[in-house]
């Protein structure tokens, strides 16, 4: 049993004023691993004062960017030395298998520093002469940053948010996910043990009710969030009315387009990822999979051959694929739209239920539908579990048509041997990111949705600079070396 106390507020771990605990349950066993504070607003009015303050104060922003990243550095090492430990501590809060941890945990250290190496890479500071005159472009600090993560990857999105806008020289306050706080105690600790400055990095844990605490606080410049979009809907709404700075990561109804040349075991390695890792908790998975009517037996009997082949169970099994959804709340909701499904006249061609012999743990099979209409609720709404809903095309053009029809925007593919078709479907698709013939997540480039999957990009050098504002400065004689 894991219990942490304290919030990091100005440096120091801090008793919270709310006396409210929130209990981590293990999605494996159901049984309470770890409790920790639930900040109230006053908790949440310390932790953006204090970020407010060292902002202000310029002991964090005043380092070079090259200084402000040695620090970080420091901080990654020591996160480096407890990889072990944190990867089991993500196993047990979000039954990430271990396998599957033991490869996530370093690959997110990892884009930390390519984060840092960007950032050093960089310039804050160019002249550009104009027929006004000369002027200065500077990039500045967006100023205190509200970082909120989701549950479905609470270490690696926790750096991915946290380490961009610190380098920048940005004051940070972060709220873990309720169901997935614990690993975030030790980022926190590896920034004191490195030498953050007091304030500069801040720590809360919360529900709902600190998130929007937070989110509302006049005096946070910018909010970066992922998760759902009716979340981000409301923080939207609350961030344009003070005109804050909005970074969005939302949800996903992506669509994989097999055309008729696909070769079938590319096809399936790009499913057996897209469709179902993370036990299907992923914003970008390919939840809808289109295919050619003259290919339709062999596809959907492939797609059933590799859900069925995953290893469903105790995640701290090595030999374990595919682990519990996060939560009872979370596995309720997938149940629920796989009747759903049902009630709308699909066709369950493998799963639908909850595995033999697993009784306890929030577990549901991999599942396949077939008999599908994209006007259907599964194919339109975000289910967040291994559910793939398999779809008919007859022209390339329908296929298409079909893709776009989402109100989501955040991922999609093609599976094709033909580069020429895959570029044109890349481009007609409407979506942030697209793959060809795999499931690619690249954090070396943006990575982000259009329509209602967000708005913003969290990966790729797109991710450093949306934590800096431009500021032009008109040039007097003899300054211009003086910006340089």
């Amino acid at each position: 049993m894991i219990d942490r106390e304290g919030f990091l507020i100005g440096g120091e771990w801090r008793e919270p004023v709310s006396d409210a605990r929130i209990q981590v349950v293990s999605p494996s066993t159901e049984e309470v691993i770890g409790t920790v504070p639930d900040a109230g607003v006053d908790d949440v009015d310390a932790a953006v004062t204090s970020a407010r303050r060292a902002f202000d104060d310029g002991a964090w922003r005043g380092l070079t960017v090259g200084e402000r990243a040695e620090v970080i550095e420091r901080a990654l090492l020591v996160l480096e030395s407890r990889i072990e430990e944190i990867g089991r501590l993500v196993t047990a809060e979000m039954g990430l298998p271990v396998a599957v941890a033991g490869v996530q945990i370093p690959g997110a250290l990892a884009t930390g520093r390519y984060f840092l190496d960007i950032a050093r890479e960089d310039t804050t500071s160019e002249v550009r002469r104009t027929q006004a005159g000369p002027a200065a472009v500077l990039k500045e600090p967006v100023g205190v940053v509200a970082s909120i993560a989701p549950w479905n990857g609470p270490f690696n999105m926790a750096i991915a948010k946290i380490v961009p806008a610190l380098v920048t020289g940005c004051s940070v306050v972060y709220k873990p996910a309720p169901e997935t706080p614990l690993d975030a105690f030790h980022i926190a600790e590896a920034f004191v043990e490195a030498g953050v400055p007091a304030g500069a990095f801040n720590l809360i844990t919360g529900d709902r009710d600190a998130g929007r605490a937070l989110v509302a606080h006049p005096g946070v410049d910018k909010v970066s969030f992922t998760g759902s979009t009716a979340a981000g809907r409301e923080i939207g709404r609350e961030c344009g009315g003070s005109f804050k700075r909005l970074q969005l990561e939302l949800g996903g109804k992506s669509a994989a387009i097999v055309l008729d040349d696909a070769d079938i075991a590319t096809t399936m390695q790009g499913l057996a990822v897209g469709s179902f890792f993370n036990t299907g908790q992923v914003c970008a998975a390919y939840s809808r999979v289109l295919v050619p009517r003259s290919r339709y037996d062999e596809v959907v009997g492939a797609l059933v051959a590799t859900a069925e082949s995953f290893v469903v169970g105790d995640p701290f099994d090595p030999a374990t694929t595919m682990g519990p959804l996060v939560s009872r709340r979370q596995r309720e909701r997938v149940l629920g739209y796989i009747e759903i499904g049902k009630g709308e006249g699909a066709t369950i061609a493998t799963g639908g239920g909850v595995p033999e012999g697993l009784d306890k743990g929030f577990y549901v099979q991999p599942t396949v539908f077939t008999g599908t209409d994209n006007a259907m609720r599964v194919c339109q709404e975000e289910i967040f579990g291994p559910v793939a809903s398999v779809l008919t095309y007859d022209t390339l053009e329908e296929a298409v048509a079909i893709a776009n029809d989402s109100a989501y925007g955040l991922h999609g593919a093609v599976f094709t041997g033909d580069p020429e078709r895959a570029a044109d479907v890349a481009r007609k698709v409407r979506t942030g990111t697209f793959s060809v013939n795999s499931f690619t997540y690249n954090t070396e480039a943006p990575f982000g949705g259009v329509k209602q999957s967000g708005v913003g990009r969290d990966t790729g050098p797109e991710a450093v600079q949306s934590y800096y504002e431009l500021k032009t400065v008109n040039l007097g004689e003899a300054m211009e070396s003086l910006f340089a």
